[in-house]
């Protein structure tokens, strides 16, 4: 730690010329590929190895939220810049002497880019990467690429299936001379660049999600260069598989992705497909029964025969017609072209067939299935078999125990003013007879009147005065802004779940009525879902009254609050919900989808039908030590959001019979 970056380089290129004389055996029988360190399965790098959250800082060197999700920062270059050079103190690293590791070295030392988006510190991970290894190819074998290589160019040709744009991760043609090693170095490092980018971007790296909302700040697993280029590189044959592990696993996740499969059609191409571009001449559109003088070519090029035979039914077809099977060609070559299965051509299939990449434009279903398996990276890549999450949109909260759902309830989240933050934390304790400290964003709005008071109590608030601040505090009770138990889970957010006195707002559709936190439904319930079984609901209920206590979990709990307006429930049925912070718009636009814009934030949205709730009859977490309730020591800092407003007229609250 602390040591400089080009000081690093620098002893990193010493190291690498010291291999030089002693070459490696190469990996799994292939040649020209030097010995690395042991592979690492995407999901077992070690958490030094990978970023934090955006804007986490380095051991090394500070990174920027937009750099750590490789968006530049404002005013920043928006592409790859050069490595930092040596101070003129330091020595230059001298270029090996193999000449395959020479012109490796010199294609890193240029400043020309790898690749659009990869940032500093992407690059300097390949160079530590090529330098452990000798600056040898690690991508081509007597010019060609090797077993690895065509498996994770096959992977990023498919980085559609999983919501990607494999246009962002262009494969680099192989040189046609094994001897032009120049060419061979710059393929080779821009193969291994666009492998780094595309893993990244699988972990959720390519947004900048501060750019859709300041409130969502999950803590993203970003894997780096080296530790990826590690791994796929020396799984040989199955370097596809493991880059394509790199995406989110999870269930819902995955019914995404089918269902987007579903949407697209299947890709149908064709063995003996064609190998050279076809020019046709300007034309009609053309469907089926039209003739046209541009479809003997066509037969040609699809290898269809060029005349239909004929049947009882039908005549022998024409040359010219674009008949039935003429049609089922074209909408095949279509899906390998990512274009819509139409069959009919039309111009972007004539320009899919002349070679010309065009831009396909997906439909409505397609841009909210891809948002939404987006916002599946923010989640971490194994939730573990017990977990609690919040769905925002669905205004609902599910209890995961040992991978199966536990109980859900309804839940009361943010207003569009005061948004729901999305992150994940672990929930640590409960609080139950919590006292409310108003905070600023309120109070301030009463501070004259308040400062003026001179009692110890305002409309069953206590005044209280610290250092000349002075603050409100709402004692426990039945008309407490938290009701009678609260659930922490410590945070930048200071946000937490917890019980309410209006209960009766629980029976609304549209439940986007808070400041911030979530409210739960049946609170103590809840907490039988969550705490040991020797803090059951019946014995929670007894100390209601009894003061403020605090009761802690044997183990932390994962809590995640989650963002997702398209998902398949459980007994298959897709579904949509309301978009109530207008997040979708600016994810469509940050991720290139039709739709995309500014912020829309969605006004008095058409609720989501709510489902029956759901529990399951599980044995609950069995207890560590024995708890003892006890007060809570001291008073808990105000938090950012306060839940709910207590200037607005109150509900009188509803009773449920908990005691």
């Amino acid at each position: 730690m602390g040591v400089p970056r080009s000081a690093t380089i620098a002893l990193a290129a010493l190291f690498a010329g010291t291999l030089l004389p002693a070459r490696a055996e190469p990996v799994r029988g292939e040649p020209g590929m030097p010995l690395r360190t042991a592979a690492v399965e995407p999901d077992a790098v070690a958490p030094s190895a990978a970023p934090a959250a955006p804007g986490a800082a380095e051991s090394a060197k500070p990174t920027t939220p937009d750099e750590a999700v490789g968006v530049p920062a404002e005013g920043g270059p928006k592409a790859e810049t050069p490595p930092a050079s040596a101070p003129d103190s330091a020595a230059a690293p001298a270029s090996p002497s193999d000449p395959r590791a020479a012109a490796i070295f010199n294609r890193l030392a240029d400043t020309a880019p790898l690749l659009g988006r990869l940032t500093t510190k992407d690059r300097e991970a390949i160079r530590a990467f090529y330098a452990l290894g000798a600056f040898q190819p690690v991508w081509f074998s007597e010019g060609a690429y090797n077993p690895a290589a065509k498996a994770a160019v096959a992977r990023l040709a498919a980085a559609g299936e999983d919501g990607l744009d494999a246009r962002a991760y262009p494969v680099p043609k192989p040189p046609g001379s094994a001897d032009d090693l120049a060419a061979i170095a710059d393929a080779d490092l821009k193969l291994s660049a666009a492998v780094a980018l595309y893993a990244r971007d699988a972990r959720g790296g390519r947004v900048n999600l501060a750019s859709i909302s300041r409130l969502i700040t999950p803590s993203l697993d970003l894997p780096t260069a080296d530790s990826v280029l590690t791994a796929v590189v020396a799984a040989g044959p199955e370097a596809g598989s493991v880059l394509q592990r790199y995406n989110p696993r999870q269930p819902g996740y995955l019914a995404l992705k089918a269902r987007l499969a579903a949407l697209r059609g299947p890709a149908e191409p064709s063995a003996s497909g064609p190998s050279k571009p076809l020019k046709l001449a300007p034309g009609l559109m053309l469907k089926v029964g039209m003739r046209d003088p541009r479809v003997p070519a066509l037969r040609q090029h699809l290898d269809i025969e060029a005349r239909t035979p004929g049947t009882l039914d039908h005549g022998t077809g024409e040359p010219d017609l674009y008949d039935a099977h003429v049609a089922k060609a074209v909408s095949a070559f279509q899906r390998t072209r990512g274009l819509p299965a139409t069959g009919n051509l039309n111009a972007q299939t004539v320009m899919a067939l002349a070679g010309v990449e065009t831009t396909r434009h997906a439909s409505a279903d397609e841009a909210a299935l891809v948002v939404n398996m987006e916002r599946w990276r923010w989640l971490p890549a194994d939730l573990g078999p017990d977990y609690v999450l919040v769905n925002v949109p669905e205004y609902r909260l599910r209890v995961v125990r040992q991978g199966r759902v536990r109980d859900e309830t309804r839940v009361i989240v943010g207003k569009t003013e005061s948004p729901t933050p999305l992150f994940s934390g672990m929930m640590e304790y409960a609080v139950v007879n919590p006292s409310w400290y108003v905070p600023p964003s309120i109070l301030k709005t009463m501070l004259p009147k308040i400062a003026a008071y001179g009692g110890k109590t305002w409309g069953g608030y206590e005044v209280v005065r610290r250092g000349g601040h002075v603050s409100l505090r709402q004692p426990p009770g039945e008309k407490n802004a938290l009701g009678f138990v609260k659930f922490m889970f410590p945070n930048n957010h200071a946000v937490y779940l917890h019980d309410t006195p209006n209960r009766s707002l629980f029976g609304r559709n549209d439940r986007a009525l808070s400041h911030g936190c979530v409210r739960v439904d049946d609170p103590f319930r809840f907490a039988d879902a969550v705490l040991s079984e020797a803090w059951t609901s019946e014995r929670l209920k007894k100390l209601i009254g009894k003061g403020e206590r605090t009761i802690r979990l044997d183990e932390k709990l994962p809590v995640h609050l989650a963002y997702f307006t398209a998902y398949v429930d459980d007994s298959g049925s897709y579904r949509t919900l309301p978009d109530i912070y207008g997040y979708d718009a600016p994810m469509r636009a940050a991720l290139g989808l039709p739709g995309g814009g500014g912020p829309a934030i969605a006004r008095a949205p058409k609720a989501p039908s709510e489902p029956p709730r759901r529990t399951a009859e599980m044995p609950r977490p069995k207890p560590k030590v024995r708890h003892v309730a006890r007060p809570t020591a001291r008073a808990e800092a105000a938090p950012i959001y306060a839940d709910p407003d207590p200037w607005a007229p109150r509900q009188a609250p509803v009773s449920r019979g908990w005691w």
